[in-house]
């Protein structure tokens, strides 16, 4: 085997509304991650730097030893550069594309030989669920769920569909997913729990026959955006603003604090429109537009037995 690979892994945003902890989707936006075996050397350049080199790789470095430890054996050391585009802390995956970075490298370098449930499982396991680690290794649209067995994570991946934009509003703060997690309730009421299965499953429905009008009806959620708006100002004006500048639906992403609108018109008026509702609330954000992705993690460039390309 060779001794150096270069893996890209998609941005996610996660729940889309009413899909708490089970919908992810993967962007047309990447983090890259060049391994080469050898030493334990980090170095990394893009967005947020800073706090990726003061952590030096360390989730990207807890990915690949588990991969490793999966199969009882001793990882080796590992030379890593990051070059990130993904903002960090915004609720867009960059944490599961460290995550996935990690477990996918190890299992081509290493030739682990480990499948697709065998890496989500330890992706869920490290990221603690699998609503961004999903996407984010498989691409397209994923539903997961936590199956009945330690580990099991029962999956569908759906392709996105032609011409569907995303427009993304990514505030100057971070939110951490644990606070984020913080302001939820432990208990809702069975109407809210039945609303949000509704909506959820209505979701999936209207992807699949492309019936954009349901889409956005289908992203309202009792479950988690109530609680987080406290934590976003503007969140509500800002979801409102989308849909009335021509998007179909909007939500916050994942646990925030960015918010994700989904449109196949006007992506400009509806960024504006976003970016212009936040600052009615005091906070500044920059508007990314984006795709959905179709491909997950792959391999842009390896020396693997002197070939180059996708493996």
């Amino acid at each position: 085997m060779g001794n150096r690979a270069q893996v890209l892994v998609p941005a996610t945003t996660a729940n889309l509304g009413a899909g708490f902890d089970c919908l992810g989707m993967a962007l047309d936006l990447y983090n890259s991650f060049d391994f080469e075996l050898g030493s334990n050397e980090f170095s990394v350049t893009g967005e947020g730097a800073g706090e990726l080199e003061a952590s030096q790789g360390r989730l990207v470095y807890r990915a690949w030893n588990a991969a490793y430890a999966s199969v009882s054996r001793v990882a080796p050391p590992v030379k890593l550069h990051i070059e990130s585009q993904i903002p960090i802390g915004r609720g867009l995956g960059s944490s599961a594309t460290a995550v996935v970075a990690g477990l996918y490298a190890a299992n081509r370098l290493g030739n682990l030989q480990l499948g697709v449930d065998e890496l989500l499982s330890l992706a869920a396991r490290i990221e603690g669920h699998p609503d961004n680690v999903a996407p984010a290794l498989l691409g397209g649209l994923v539903v997961s769920s936590m199956g009945e067995q330690p580990g099991e994570i029962d999956h569908i991946v759906l392709e996105p569909p032609d011409g569907l934009q995303l427009v993304l509003a990514v505030p100057a703060f971070e939110l951490s997913t644990t606070k984020a997690r913080s302001v939820l309730p432990k208990l809702v009421p069975h109407s809210h729990a039945v609303f949000n299965v509704g909506r959820a499953a209505l979701f999936i429905a209207a992807w699949a026959k492309q019936d954009w009008d349901l889409l956005g009806k289908a992203m309202d959620d009792r479950l988690h955006q109530p609680f987080r708006a406290i934590l976003v100002p503007g969140l509500v004006q800002v979801l409102s603003a989308a849909v009335e500048a021509g998007a179909l639906g909007s939500a916050l992403s994942g646990a925030g604090p960015s918010v994700v609108a989904l449109t196949i018109r006007k992506p400009y008026d509806v960024g504006e429109a976003m970016q212009s509702a936040f600052a009615a609330h005091g906070v500044e954000c920059r508007v990314i537009l984006t795709k959905p992705a179709g491909r997950g993690a792959h391999l842009a460039r390896s020396h693997i037995d002197g070939w180059e390309g996708e493996l």
